[in-house]
């Protein structure tokens, strides 16, 4: 750019003291110094901008590249379900080639807790109450409200 040192910058501001005058010179000096920063920050987006769109440019062409290797991993799925398909159609179809254990069916499996609603209802009502069994969602303030000692009930 301008290589502007001590000298030349003094050089300029006397000039512009002569021709401009003392009365103007503080409001000239702001005027350009506005500019400058305007010209500035201009320079700076259109540089921010370049600097995205270059960045826009390589993520399409990195989002092309994992759009590719998907397509390819999809295909080798399908490739090896296909493989496998064939397979077990040809296993299936000779039935005498299987061993004899995978004739019984595996057990099934019994949860121990199954009936534990059932078990939990079979306890009659009366009996939750006098043990103290909650049978309903009851909040803070209707529990203290409950269990309040009532002013002048004996």
């Amino acid at each position: 750019m301008l290589d502007l040192g001590l000298s030349k910058m003094a050089l300029i501001g006397v000039v512009a003291l002569i021709v401009i005058g003392p009365e103007k010179l503080p409001r000239v000096a702001r005027t350009v110094g506005t500019l400058l920063g305007k010209a500035q920050r201009y320079v700076a987006d259109v540089k921010a901008e370049v600097n995205r769109s270059m960045d826009l440019d390589e993520l399409k062409k990195m989002k092309s590249t994992v759009e590719e290797a998907g397509r390819e991993v999809e295909r080798g799925v399908y490739a090896a379900q296909a493989s496998l398909e064939k397979q077990w159609r040809g296993a299936a179809a000779e039935p005498d080639a299987a061993p004899a254990e995978s004739a019984a069916a595996p057990p099934q499996y019994h949860r121990p807790d199954k009936n534990w609603r059932l078990k939990r209802g079979a306890m009659p009502h009366w009996y939750k109450a006098r043990q103290g069994v909650r049978r309903q969602v009851q909040s803070g303030a209707a529990r203290v409200a409950r269990y309040r000692p009532r002013i002048g009930a004996k």
